[in-house]
């Protein structure tokens, strides 16, 4: 898949999650702790026909969850939300980031769209730096604090599922930021800096700041 989805999207700076590249914005897991989240996510969730459904916390997640201890270690043990992102989503839209990092459980095959902060040029984000990662199913990731990521694309009609991972409290509020200077011009929600493309009305309707330059990248499968 991750061949013909190279070829499908040619202008598309795409890796494997796999790749040495992959270093500068997160690691792979290793997938055997993560089994009975895959299982839940997989059976007690669904994948709506069109957009996606974002849940911050599933209740119902973390009492499935017999063992915690990978997920308390990797966060140093602070209260966490367990939950999901299931949809249609093919395009970059927007980009976020948190002062922490989140882990992402693939259900199914997606592309995860990422950046670094550091490519933020005067309050504004080209589309062009934008790296592009093939995750396959069944596949856990964290990915650092400050990483740009925003919602999976899919690779299959179907959609796609992937389980969130973050400090709890996080993207539950919107955030009025205090300062309109630097950083805090980004802030969402809590715990959620973004910068929207100007095409994503929806989140700039909420407030969101445009701060995304370039082509709303669409993948192709």
């Amino acid at each position: 898949m991750y061949l013909q989805l190279k070829n499908k999207n040619p202008n598309l700076k795409l890796f494997h999650v796999q790749d040495p590249l992959f270093s500068s914005f997160g690691k792979v897991l290793n997938f055997s702790y993560f089994e009975e989240a895959k299982s839940y996510l997989e059976q007690q969730t669904s994948i709506p026909s069109k957009d996606n459904v974002y849940v911050a916390h599933d209740d119902s997640f973390l009492q499935t969850l017999t063992d915690l201890s990978i997920y308390k270690d990797l966060f140093g043990d602070i209260a966490l939300e367990y939950g999901y992102v299931n949809g249609q989503n093919q395009k970059l839209n927007a980009l976020e980031f948190h002062k922490s990092s989140e882990i992402n459980i693939a259900v199914t095959p997606l592309i995860l769209l990422l950046g670094h902060t550091n490519d933020i040029i005067n309050g504004q984000y080209n589309s062009n730096n934008v790296i592009a990662f093939y995750v396959p199913e069944k596949t856990a990731i964290e990915i650092y604090p400050k990483t740009l990521h925003f919602s999976p694309c899919k690779v299959l009609d179907s959609g796609f599922k992937c389980g969130v991972i973050l400090p709890y409290e996080t993207n539950m509020n919107f955030v009025k930021p205090n300062h309109l200077d630097d950083e805090s011009r980004y802030l969402f929600k809590t715990n959620k800096w973004l910068l929207a493309h100007p095409e994503h009305q929806k989140m700039i309707s909420l407030g969101a700041y445009i701060g995304i330059t370039g082509i709303n990248i669409e993948i192709k499968y």
